[in-house]
C-alpha cells in the first residue's frame, strides 16, 4: 500500500475511469424552438448541454413513444419533453390546482439496483420519480449535494443551472470539482462525473441567465444561490402554473442554513409517515355504544385517537367486514373503542383482524412572498435553541439586503461588516410590529456574517440530503413534506478559543471557504489528524467524500479505512464512490482510490479486514494509541460494541451513526464526557415462539421465517452435513453416538433421507422431490395438524384451541394449472438439481412443459398419525422431542447409512446453496417466495409479491441516499469539536431524525455515570496503570494504599488470586506477567506491552467498590 508502484497501479484500475461522455465533449446547442407557447425561451436550448451518450442512451431508456427521437433531434425539447407529458395520465385527485406527479410511461424499475430504495419507497413511488424532471439552480457544495442525491434515487432528469464559473475557493465543498475545472462553468464541469452516478438519469447543464419560461419544463426546481427578489419572482410562477411546480429554496451560509419550501396550493400527501399500516388480532368485540374492541396481547396495538380502521374475518359480528372505514377513541396499549352503536349487531364470536387506514393529507403552502412575513410555525431542531428560528428567519433576509447593497457577501474577519449587518437586521426587525424580536442577538448575527460566503462540507452534506428528501416528496406525494421554513445553525462547532480575523484570511488554498469560519489553527489540525474509519458502504463513502473536502489527514495526518467487503450492485444506488465497473471489486480500496480523486493530498490507507479480537494483530495497541478519533460506518450492531469497547479502551473520540431508511441518528462518545455507545441499548427485537413459525402462523412475516428456514436446511445445511459424513464417516459416526441426543438423530435421519429414499440422479427424480415437497408441506402436514386438533378442539381449560391468534388452517389441493404451484416445483427442482450437480434443461422453464412432467408424478395417498406430536409449548426451543431409545435408533441409522454409502461413487459430493437474496436469476427468492405463499394460502394470509418477500426474508435494511447524506454532515459538524478539543458536554450533540416526518431532534448527551470513593472519582472511561511489571502483592499494596481491599483478581476467565485460597498467598511474589502466563496460560503476542485484570474489592467499611479495569504495563 505504501509503494510508489501499488499506488499507481491503484490509481490506474480504481479511480473512477472517463465514460465515452467525458474529456470535454459538451455540447452547447442552439434552437429557436419554443417552450409553453413562449417564444422567448429558446435560449433554453441555447445552454442546455448533456453528454452525447447520456442524452442517447438515457432517454432512449426513459422517454415515452418518440422522447428520444424529439430530444435528439429537437434541442428545443432537450430538457426530456413537453412538461404536461410527464405527469400520470391525470392530475392526481383530479383539481387543477394539485401538482403532476411522475410519467405516463416510466422505464421499469431495476429492483437488483434499487432493492433498498424499494423497500423505502415502494413501486409507485418509484416509477413516480423516473418520471420527473428537477432543476437545480447553483452548483456549488450544497447545489452538487442535491444534485448527487436526486441522480441517486432516479428521477428522470436533472439538469444543473450555473451562470458562474469554478473558483479554487469551490473545492472546499464540491466534491466533482479538481483544480483542472478552474475557470470552466460550475454546471458544466459537472455533467459527465454526475452522469456516471447512474446511468438511467439524464444529467445536463443550462449555463445562462434562467428565466421563469425555463421553469415549465420541470416538476420541481431547487435554488441554492438566488436572492431574495429573483426567487420571488420564480417562485410566483410556479405557485400559480397549473399545475404548480414545487419551489425549494435553500442556502447554506458557513455554519448557518435554510430550507423554504412551496409545493403550491392544494399539494396532496398520499403517505404522510411511510410506515406500514398498524393491525391487531381482535380478541374480543363487545355489543355496546361505543363498543369496545380487545385484541390479543400478542403485540401492542400502535393506532392513535382519531385513527381510522377497517375489520375483516370477524366471526360472529358480520357487521363490521364492510370495508367501511371507521373512526376509534380512547386507545390503549391493547384494546380501544370504536364510535358506533354495535348493540343491534350479531354476537361477536371469534376471530378478526384491524388495520389502520391511512389517509391522505391537502396541504396549502403559502407563496415565499407571504411566508416571508408570515412563517407560521417553524421547524425546530434544537429546543435549546427554540428562540433560533425567528433570530435567523431575520438573518437570512438581512443578509439576502446585504448583499444587495454592497454587491458582495461580509468579509470574515470585518467588524465593520458585521455591525453592517447587525444594523441592517435591526432596521428590519424594528419594521416587524408585533412580530418585532425583543433581541437581535449581535454575537450570533457577528458569526453569521464571518462565515457568510462559506459553503461548508458538512453543512452542504446535511441540506444536501435534507433537500433531496423533500424533492422526492414533492415529486412523489409519498412523506409529508417541510412546511415551509427549516433554519439551523451548528455554532457550537467554532473553537472554543476566540478567533483572531487575521487567521480567517485566505491562503490560496482549497480549504480557503473553510478557514475563514474556523481558522488556520483547526485546519492545522485537521489536516494533520490521524482517523480511522471503520466501514466503507454507503456510510463509509459519504464520510470520505465528506472528510477530503475538509481536509482531514491531508497534511501530516493520515486516515485508516477498512472493510472485508466486495462491491455489489445493489450498493450502486447509495454507495456513490463506485461504479458498475467496480462490482467485485473490494469496498474499501475502490472507496479510497475515489477519496483520493477528491482530494490528491489526502493520507488514506485502505485495508480489507474486519474489525475484531480477531484482527487484534493488525489494529494492535499502537494502532489505536496513535489515533485522533474513530468514526464508524457500520451496520451491525455487534461490530459497533467492540469497535466502542476499544475506544473506551484506548480513551478516543467515537463518532457513531447509522440510518434505517427514512431515519438516521448520530452518537457522540467522547473520552471522560459522554457516555459510550454500549452504555444503553435497545432492547432485542421480540422473535416469534418457534411452534407459532411452524405450526401456528398469523402473518406473512412467520411465513416468510418458516420458507428461509427451509431453504436453509433442504438446500445448504442437509447437503453439508451430508458432505461431512462423507468426508469422514467414521469420525462423524462417531460424533453423533457421543451426542446420542435428539439433534443427532435428526441430523443422521436427514442425511440418510437424503442420500436413499429422496436421492435424485436425473432431473426427473427433482420434480419428483418437488412436487412430493409440495404435497408434504401444504397438504399432509395441515392434513396431520387439523387431525390432531379438529376446528372445535379444546385446550385444557376448556378454551377453544383454535383462537386468536391461531389460524385454522386448510389443506391446498395441487393443480399444474395454477401458476403459483408450477412456479414452485420450478425453482424448488432447479434448485435440487444443483445440489446434486445434475445438469438442468431448458425446457423445465416451460411451464406448459414442466406442467406435463409434474403430473406424472405419483402423489401417495396421506393417512395422519394417531400419535404424532406437534409441539404447542411457545417457550419451546427445538421441534426434536428427545426419546429414551435415542441411542438405539442412532446406531440403526448409522448401520444404514454405512448400507447406503457402499453404493455411492467414492467421489460423490453435494453442492450446498447458499441463500443469495440479491440474484433474481438464481431461483432462491422464487422458491422462498412459494414457499411462504404456499403456506400463507394453508392460513388465509395475504400473500406477498417477490420483492416484498426480499425485504422480509432477506432482511434487508431500508436505506437511502438522503438520509445517510444528512447523518454524515451532522457527524461531520462534530468532528470540528472533536479535533479543536476543549469544548464541554453541552456543545456535542447527539441527533435523531426522520426525514419522512420530517422531525429533527438535537440533544446533548448523556454524561457517563461517575463512580465516587473518599477523594477519588472514575467513569467507565477511567483505566488504572501501573508500570514495571509489579508483583501480586506490590498490587495489593497500591490498593490497599487507596483504602481498597482486593479479594479477587482474575484475567481472562482465569482466577489469579483469592484471598479465601490460603495456597494463592504463595503467588504473593510473583511478577503479574509470569502469573497470567502460568496460571491463566496467557499468550501475550509481541505487539501487546501490557495486560488487563479485573479486581474485585472492598472498602473499609466491607462495601464493594466498582473500579476501573487494571493494565499492567511489563514493557
Amino acid at each position: 500500500m505504501n509503494s510508489l508502484c501499488y499506488v499507481f497501479f491503484l490509481l490506474h484500475y480504481m479511480l473512477p475511469r472517463k465514460r465515452a461522455s467525458e474529456g470535454g465533449v459538451v455540447v452547447e446547442e442552439e434552437s429557436d424552438a419554443t417552450t409553453n407557447n413562449n417564444n422567448n425561451s429558446g435560449d433554453a436550448g441555447a445552454a442546455a448541454s448533456i453528454s452525447k451518450k447520456a442524452r442517447i442512451g438515457c432517454l432512449a431508456a426513459c422517454s415515452g413513444d418518440g422522447a428520444a427521437e424529439s430530444t435528439v433531434k429537437d434541442s428545443g425539447r432537450s430538457f426530456g419533453g413537453d412538461r404536461n407529458s410527464h405527469s400520470v395520465g391525470s392530475l392526481i385527485g383530479g383539481a387543477s390546482s394539485t401538482m403532476a406527479l411522475g410519467d405516463s410511461n416510466p422505464p421499469e424499475i431495476d429492483e437488483d439496483l434499487h432493492s433498498r430504495q424499494l423497500a423505502v419507497y415502494g413501486r409507485e413511488t418509484m416509477r413516480r420519480l423516473f418520471g420527473s424532471n428537477v432543476l437545480v439552480s447553483g452548483i456549488q457544495g450544497l447545489g452538487v449535494e442535491i444534485a448527487k442525491n436526486l441522480i441517486l434515487a432516479g428521477v428522470k432528469s436533472v439538469t444543473l443551472h450555473d451562470e458562474g464559473a469554478v473558483e479554487l475557493w469551490d473545492l472546499s465543498s464540491n466534491f466533482v470539482f479538481t483544480e483542472n475545472d478552474l475557470g470552466k462553468n460550475r454546471a458544466a464541469a459537472c455533467v459527465s462525473k454526475l452522469q456516471e452516478l447512474n446511468n438511467a438519469v439524464l444529467v445536463q447543464s443550462l449555463t445562462i441567465k434562467l428565466t421563469k419560461e425555463h421553469l415549465s419544463n420541470f416538476q420541481a426546481v431547487v435554488f441554492t444561490e438566488t436572492n431574495l427578489e429573483k426567487a420571488i419572482e420564480f417562485n410566483d410562477y410556479c405557485h400559480s402554473h397549473q399545475p404548480p411546480i414545487a419551489f425549494i429554496k435553500t442556502e447554506v451560509r458557513g455554519l448557518f442554513g435554510s430550507v423554504f419550501c412551496d409545493f403550491g396550493p392544494g399539494f396532496t400527501v398520499f403517505d404522510v409517515d411511510g410506515e406500514e399500516p398498524h393491525t391487531g388480532i381482535i380478541a374480543s368485540i363487545s355489543n355496546d355504544n361505543p363498543a369496545l374492541v380487545s385484541c390479543v396481547d400478542d403485540e401492542r396495538l400502535e393506532f392513535q385517537d382519531g385513527d381510522l380502521v377497517v375489520f375483516s374475518e370477524v366471526h360472529g359480528m358480520k357487521e363490521l367486514n364492510d370495508g367501511k372505514p371507521r373512526k376509534i377513541k380512547n386507545a390503549r396499549a391493547y384494546s380501544f373503542t370504536l364510535e358506533e352503536d354495535t348493540s343491534n349487531y350479531g354476537r361477536y364470536e371469534k376471530g378478526g383482524i384491524v388495520t389502520q387506514v391511512k389517509q391522505p393529507k391537502a396541504l396549502n403552502f403559502k407563496p415565499l412572498r407571504e411566508a416571508l412575513k408570515e412563517p407560521g410555525d417553524f421547524l425546530l431542531s434544537d429546543f435549546s435553541k427554540f428562540d433560533r428560528p425567528p433570530l435567523l428567519h431575520l438573518a437570512f433576509q438581512a443578509l439576502d439586503k446585504f448583499i444587495s447593497e454592497t454587491g458582495r457577501f461580509p468579509v470574515a474577519g470585518s467588524e465593520d461588516d458585521a455591525q453592517k449587518l447587525v444594523s441592517i437586521a435591526s432596521n428590519i426587525n424594528g419594521n416587524l410590529g408585533d412580530g418585532k424580536l425583543e433581541d437581535v442577538n449581535p454575537k450570533l448575527l457577528r458569526q453569521f456574517a464571518f462565515g457568510a460566503r462559506a459553503v461548508l462540507n458538512p453543512m452542504a452534506a446535511m441540506f444536501g440530503g435534507i433537500v433531496g428528501q423533500e424533492v422526492v416528496k414533492a415529486c412523489s406525494g409519498k412523506f409529508h413534506p417541510l412546511f415551509q421554513f427549516f433554519y439551523f445553525d451548528s455554532v457550537e462547532s467554532l473553537p472554543t478559543e476566540p478567533l483572531d480575523p487575521n487567521d480567517l484570511k485566505p491562503l490560496n488554498s482549497r480549504y480557503d471557504a473553510q478557514i475563514s469560519v474556523f481558522g488556520q489553527k483547526l485546519q492545522k489540525k485537521l489536516e494533520d489528524a490521524k482517523v480511522f474509519v471503520v466501514g466503507a458502504g454507503a456510510l463509509g463513502c459519504e464520510f470520505l467524500k465528506n472528510l477530503a473536502l475538509m481536509g482531514v489527514s491531508c497534511g501530516q495526518g493520515n486516515l485508516t479505512i477498512t472493510d472485508d467487503d466486495v462491491i455489489e450492485k445493489s450498493n450502486l444506488s447509495r454507495q456513490f464512490l463506485f461504479r458498475d465497473w467496480n462490482i467485485g471489486q473490494a469496498k474499501s480500496t475502490v472507496a479510497a482510490s475515489a477519496a483520493a480523486s477528491i482530494n490528491p493530498r489526502l493520507n488514506i490507507e485502505a485495508l480489507q479486514n474486519r474489525v475484531g479480537p480477531e484482527t487484534e494483530n493488525v489494529f494492535h495497541d499502537s494502532f489505536w494509541e496513535n489515533l485522533n478519533v474513530v468514526i464508524n460506518a457500520l451496520d451491525n450492531v455487534n461490530a459497533r460494541l467492540y469497535v466502542d469497547q476499544r475506544c473506551l479502551y484506548f480513551q478516543k473520540p467515537l463518532l457513531e451513526s447509522g440510518t434505517l431508511g427514512t431515519k438516521c441518528n448520530t452518537q457522540m462518545v467522547i473520552p471522560h464526557l459522554t457516555e459510550n455507545y454500549g452504555a444503553s441499548r435497545d432492547p432485542p427485537e421480540k422473535q416469534a415462539p418457534m411452534c407459532t413459525v411452524h405450526s401456528f402462523p398469523h402473518n406473512i412475516d412467520h411465513c416468510l421465517t418458516w420458507a428461509r428456514s427451509e431453504f436453509e436446511g433442504l438446500l445448504e445445511k442437509t447437503p453439508a452435513e451430508v458432505n461431512t459424513y462423507l468426508s469422514n464417516p467414521s469420525e462423524y459416526a462417531n460424533a453423533m453416538k457421543n451426542a446420542g441426543d435428539a439433534q443427532a438423530r435428526d441430523n443422521l435421519e436427514r442425511v440418510l433421507e437424503c442420500l436413499e429414499k429422496e436421492k435424485c440422479e436425473a432431473f426427473e427424480d427433482c420434480i419428483t422431490w418437488a412436487r412430493l415437497k409440495f404435497e408434504d408441506y401444504f397438504a399432509n402436514r395441515v392434513k396431520q395438524l387439523i387431525y390432531t386438533f379438529p376446528e372445535d378442539a379444546a385446550t385444557s381449560t376448556g378454551a377453544p384451541f383454535w383462537s386468536a391468534p391461531k389460524r385454522f388452517p386448510r389443506p391446498l389441493q395441487f393443480s399444474s394449472s395454477d401458476p403459483s404451484h408450477i412456479q414452485f416445483v420450478m425453482a424448488a427442482s432447479i434448485l435440487r438439481a444443483e445440489t446434486f450437480g445434475i445438469p438442468i434443461p431448458d425446457w423445465v422453464k416451460n411451464p406448459s412443459k414442466l406442467a406435463e412432467a409434474v403430473d406424472r408424478v405419483i402423489v401417495p395417498d396421506f393417512q395422519p398419525k394417531e400419535d404424532a406430536k406437534i409441539v404447542t409449548d411457545e417457550k419451546a426451543t427445538t421441534l426434536s422431542t428427545a426419546s429414551i431409545d435415542d441411542a438405539a435408533v442412532i446406531n440403526d441409522l448409522i448401520i444404514k447409512l454405512e448400507r447406503c454409502r457402499t453404493n455411492l461413487q467414492p467421489e460423490f459430493r453435494m453442492k450446498p446453496v447458499q441463500f443469495e437474496k440479491d440474484d433474481d436469476t438464481n431461483f432462491h427468492m422464487d422458491l422462498i417466495a412459494g414457499l411462504a405463499n404456499m403456506r400463507a394460502r394453508n392460513y388465509s394470509i395475504p400473500e406477498v409479491d417477490k420483492l416484498k418477500a426480499k425485504f422480509i426474508a432477506g432482511r434487508i435494511i431500508p436505506a437511502i441516499a438522503t438520509s445517510t447524506a444528512m447523518a454524515t454532515g451532522l457527524v461531520c459538524l462534530e468532528l470540528y469539536k472533536a479535533l479543536d478539543g476543549g469544548h464541554k458536554l453541552e456543545d456535542y450533540r447527539n441527533t435523531f431524525a426522520n426525514l419522512a416526518l420530517p422531525l429533527f431532534s438535537m440533544a446533548e448527551p448523556v454524561p457517563p455515570k461517575v463512580f465516587k470513593h473518599r477523594d477519588m472519582s472514575w467513569t467507565v472511561w477511567d483505566r488504572w496503570i501501573l508500570k514495571d511489571n509489579p508483583t501480586l502483592r506490590e498490587l495489593l499494596d497500591w490498593l490497599k494504599a487507596k483504602g481498597l481491599n482486593a479479594y479477587s483478581i482474575s484475567c481472562g476467565s482465569c482466577l489469579l488470586y483469592n484471598s479465601m485460597f490460603p495456597r494463592h498467598k504463595e503467588r504473593m511474589d510473583k511478577k503479574m506477567e509470569d502469573l497470567a502466563r502460568e496460571v491463566a496460560k496467557v499468550d501475550i503476542p509481541p505487539y501487546r506491552r501490557h495486560l488487563d485484570v479485573v479486581v474485585a474489592c472492598e472498602d473499609d467499611d466491607d462495601n464493594d467498590i466498582d473500579i476501573p479495569q487494571i493494565s499492567i504495563y511489563f514493557r
